[in-house]
């Protein structure tokens, strides 16, 4: 007889999902933890694979791909998903696309070539609109980045509200003019700037927005040709940490004080975010979370490929720094 999550589950007096996060590493008690691991060794079961897809011939392998692995928060990801595909006794494939759309879907067609398991994946904006025109013969669950509503399984924060904490902390902090440097290529960015325009309307304020692509060098060019003209802001908000390393590095050399002259913010925990100058205010994303999160959904619809996709949108949270020069105590 063929061991299932449902009768690890029965086992434990715990539902399906409980199951699939102790097997994806995701967040559960240590009571909870517990009950599950001794469950699934009273019964035997194997989380590598469904016996359907071992009988499909598919291998025990986990693709990833990623848009940048040049940005920390695509290296910490992979960490997360690397640890529990080894718990789970199964390899990880990862693949770099570089924003590139070509090198994307050349990409996606060697996971199929690779009769892969699953895939997690971080699509480019153009691989997020073309993925209602894709079939896969693998769960897909995609990560930071949007796609189609009721397609696959999806694990982001909520961009907007985030967007929101860092247009009301620097307005809180004094600002009026506050820009915002989006990247071009992601459904995240687009998001992100959604909530930013928002919340500066909400607030009385005329939005300034300026899109790059999103590496280091594209966001200081862009910075450089904004921050010297007439219109120069009295803040900035990156939308990834690369963009916002670009704005600094800019910042220092024009010889701007930050925050005196110009109050920066943006997304994503970096080290160097908290060493460099004041310190940088950004959104810490729950990267790893994440990362544990999508394998516990795949692991899941491996087991249950009938569920209706579901979307876990989970919350940044505010880390006040030098760099947005307001006191730690208006972030609540």
């Amino acid at each position: 007889m063929t061991i299932g999550i449902k009768d690890v589950a029965r086992a434990a007096g715990v539902s399906p999902a409980t199951v699939s996060r102790v097997l994806g590493n995701g967040p559960v008690s240590a009571d909870l933890r517990e009950k599950v691991e001794a469950a699934i060794r009273a019964t035997g079961y194997r989380p590598n694979l469904s016996a359907r897809r071992l009988r499909s011939q598919h291998t025990r392998t986990i693709g990833l791909v990623v848009s940048d692995i040049r940005n920390p928060f695509f290296t910490a990801l992979s960490r997360a998903v690397e640890d529990a595909a080894y718990k789970a006794e199964m390899r990880v494939i990862l693949c770099n696309t570089d924003e590139n759309p070509a090198r994307e879907a050349m990409y996606l067609r060697l996971m199929q070539e690779e009769r892969i398991t699953g895939l997690i994946y971080a699509p480019t904006r153009a691989g997020s609109d073309a993925l209602e025109g894709l079939s896969f013969d693998f769960p897909v669950v995609l990560v930071d980045r949007s796609g189609p509503p009721s397609l696959h399984d999806s694990v982001v924060i909520d961009n907007p509200e985030a967007s929101r904490t860092l247009v009301d902390h620097l307005f809180a902090g004094g600002r009026r003019r506050i820009g915002g440097l989006f990247g071009n290529t992601s459904s995240t960015a687009v998001e992100r700037h959604r909530g930013y325009v928002a919340a500066m309307t909400a607030l009385g304020l005329v939005p300034e927005a300026r899109f790059v692509a999103p590496t280091v060098e594209a966001a200081a060019e862009e910075a450089a040709r904004w921050l010297a003209g007439p219109d120069r802001p009295e803040a900035l908000i990156a939308s990834n940490g690369l963009i916002l390393l670009g704005l600094y590095r800019t910042a220092r050399s024009l010889g701007l004080d930050v925050p005196g002259d110009l109050a920066l913010a943006g997304f994503d925990a970096d080290v160097w975010t908290e060493i460099v100058g004041p310190g940088l205010t950004v959104i810490e994303q729950p990267v790893a979370e994440i990362g544990r999160t999508a394998m516990a959904l795949l692991f899941e619809r491996l087991e249950l490929p009938e569920m209706a996709p579901r979307k876990i949108v989970l919350a940044g949270r505010l880390l006040v720094r030098g760099s947005s020069g307001t006191p730690a105590d208006l972030t609540g």
